[in-house]
């Protein structure tokens, strides 16, 4: 782990992945964008500044948010369920998604010489996680590629405590970022924000491709992946669209769970309408169409997609409301009527 200068912790490190250049410029390799990046500017996300020649982060330990959250809000429905995970983030990401929902935390830090948040450091979230019971730790709010020093040194004293770590991300992190993550990196979920170029240029200032790549990649790793689409009316909510979406995760793996989101407008889209329950019903009958083992509807309670039922003989197996768990019934990670491995993480 990096030291501190001083006697104070300084959220200012020297950041790892990038290579330096004959004219003091820097080339980030931590996300897909590779920021080409000149002496005293940053990169896309913020809060990688190139200091003559050396590149910093910027955010080594300042979190702007620090709470315990259900393992379902992340939301991962197939890895310990109805368990505890102590949540963390810094400023910044490394997207400009329109719809943000956390963009007052996301998207502060460019204007800003000094980083919000209180100064933590690794062992300090790991002891706080351990004392309030949690079974692991998630990387989150914000884009935890872009604190992935910190997020990196925590995952590693967090796994040698006996807690799990957890992404919750956009998923435009490179294979090398990913390398650094193996075998402490135990799940992830991810966004497919939605299924063309042309949202992910218009809407997030970023790429479809390297997305899913980069799922692909963290399943060969070992990496429990569950992936999450946001549906908005109008954007992305057609129905070829999401078909072609549920046959990309059948290829990929159809035992991926897929979460449908629903979308209220906020930031940059307030003027587009909410998605309705009947959005998420047709989305999720799709995934199911397309044969997908596990598709769940999310942010409006009470629909019977919450639950996860047995693909083979339609058991109820594990019942939801929101973020509320009614009872597991599993018996050695099978179905307990007809005894159909169910995938996940359950222990």
């Amino acid at each position: 782990m990096p030291e501190s200068h001083g006697t104070e912790m300084s959220s200012i490190r020297e950041a790892s992945l990038y290579t330096k250049n004959a004219d003091k410029s820097v080339n980030c390799r931590l996300c897909s964008f590779y920021c080409h990046i000149k002496s005293g500017r940053r990169g896309i996300c913020g809060v990688r500044e190139n200091n003559n020649g050396f590149l910093n982060t910027l955010v080594y330990g300042a979190l702007i948010a620090e709470s315990i959250d259900p393992v379902e809000k992340k939301p991962l429905f197939h890895f310990l369920p109805s368990s505890s995970t102590y949540s963390i983030a810094t400023a910044g990401c490394n997207f400009r998604c329109k719809h943000c929902q956390n963009y007052d935390i996301s998207q502060v830090a460019h204007n800003l010489t000094e980083m919000p948040g209180h100064m933590s450091s690794a062992e300090s979230v790991v002891e706080s996680a351990l004392a309030a019971g949690c079974k692991s730790i998630s990387y989150t709010y914000t884009e935890p590629t872009i604190f992935f020093e910190f997020a990196r040194d925590t995952a590693v004293l967090a796994k040698e405590a006996g807690l799990k770590n957890i992404f919750v991300t956009n998923g435009f992190m490179t294979k090398e970022c990913l390398g650094e993550l193996k075998g402490v990196l135990d799940a992830a979920n991810v966004d497919i924000k939605a299924f063309t170029e042309g949202f992910y240029r218009d809407i997030c200032g970023a790429r479809l491709a390297p997305v899913l790549e980069n799922i692909i990649e963290m399943r060969r790793l070992g990496i429990w992946v569950e992936v999450t689409t946001l549906i908005i009316p109008g954007l992305n909510n057609s129905a070829e669209e999401l078909r072609a979406l549920a046959r990309w995760i059948y290829k990929t793996d159809k035992t991926m769970p897929w979460h449908i989101s629903a979308f209220y407008p906020t930031y940059k889209l307030i003027e587009a309408r909410p998605t309705s329950a009947e959005d998420l019903i047709m989305a999720h009958d799709i995934g199911l169409d397309e044969g997908l083992r596990y598709v769940y509807t999310g942010n409006i309670p009470g629909l019977k997609g919450e639950s996860t039922y047995c693909y083979n003989c339609g058991r109820l197996l594990i019942e939801r409301r929101g973020y509320g768990i009614g009872g597991i019934l599993l018996k050695d990670s099978k179905c307990h009527e007809c005894g159909s491995l169910i995938n996940g993480v359950w222990s």
